[in-house]
């Protein structure tokens, strides 16, 4: 399996020798999903981090009510992983699924961290990791508390548009947190 995309996005943010490019690249292994099939359950530890080459995965939890709501969206050249369980090896509280017929490399918990044993940059690309993945959390819950729904679609058309494009309404609607019919709503009165 050609690891080419994962590695131009390793060297784009921390440099490695080709040694040590060869031991990060060795230690991810590819996979491939069905569109709406569950990379991990509720109550399953996190063993994996994962590097979407093609498709899309979706990191969600269900509300008291029932009602999926929806985390994160990694598409091609992104991460996702349940990092919370992932990091503290605890059962998860949320899942992860393909929305679309998706291939990943994954990396094993194990691997992960021996590879920050070893390679110091590793490190590095660990805590950028980190910190992005903390930026994002702060912008979805700003974003939940301070914007109308109407607001939150306009935004997300701006910034992402390959949300809305490639997934369906049900989905764009559990990311922004509204119902489907209020997503449906808005787009009607004004987007496309």
């Amino acid at each position: 399996m050609d690891k080419s995309k994962l590695a131009e996005h390793i060297k784009s943010i921390i440099n490695l020798n080709d040694e040590q490019l060869s031991l990060v690249l060795d230690r991810f292994f590819h996979k491939e999903y069905k569109k709406n099939e569950i990379l991990l359950y509720a109550g399953q530890v996190s063993q994996y981090v994962n590097f979407v080459l093609k498709g899309c995965l979706r990191i969600y939890f269900i509300r008291e009510e029932a009602q999926e709501t929806t985390r994160h969206l990694a598409f091609e050249q992104q991460f996702a992983t349940g990092l919370t369980s992932f990091i503290k090896q605890r059962p998860a509280t949320e899942y992860i699924q393909a929305m679309e017929n998706t291939q990943v490399l994954h990396i094993a918990y194990k691997d992960f961290y021996y590879l920050l044993e070893i390679i110091p940059s590793w490190e590095k690309y660990y805590r950028i990791y980190l910190e992005n993945a903390y930026m994002d959390n702060v912008v979805v819950f700003q974003r939940e508390v301070t914007k109308g729904a109407e607001l939150r679609y306009k935004e997300l058309l701006a910034r992402n548009p390959e949300i809305v494009n490639r997934l369906s309404n049900k989905i764009v609607a559990s990311y922004l947190n509204m119902s489907p019919e209020t997503l449906s709503r808005i787009k009607g009165r004004q987007y496309p």
